[in-house]
């Protein structure tokens, strides 16, 4: 359907935005709803992205964020604000997810680029 994944990625803005929409005008049922599609896209976009360690990472996050959105606003709407220590547990988790990737994942590949550049250095140099 969507031949570029940035395609697909705007249409999870939307559904983002329409969902939050819902939940700011207290629209119970239509923000219900639209937890299911603006989740499921956000998923899929992570899935497919799970090769592209630099994608996957903030995907996660994304899903974990929208995950915390849903439980805040559920609390929101049905249980007088009482889930958003829950959500909080998943806001928390997608800043882990952020943090490893900038704290572990990039100082590791960053490291191997500058070690593959001073090995094609040399490997000038000796040839030279």
């Amino acid at each position: 359907m969507f031949k570029k994944i940035r395609e697909y990625e705007n249409l999870h803005i939307a559904l983002w935005l329409l969902k939050d929409t819902c939940w700011v005008m207290s629209w119970h049922t239509a923000g219900m709803i639209m937890i299911i599609p603006t989740l499921a896209v956000a998923i899929h976009i992570a899935w497919k992205s799970r090769t592209q360690l630099d994608d996957l990472f903030h995907n996660i996050a994304v899903c974990l964020w929208i995950t915390a959105n849903a439980i805040w606003m559920t609390g929101e709407f049905f249980y007088e604000d009482g889930t958003r220590k829950y959500a909080t547990v998943f806001f928390a988790l997608g800043i882990i997810v952020v943090a490893a990737y900038y704290a572990v994942y990039v100082p590791k590949r960053l490291r191997a680029e500058r070690e593959l550049a001073n090995s094609v250095k040399t490997v000038e140099e000796t040839t030279v």
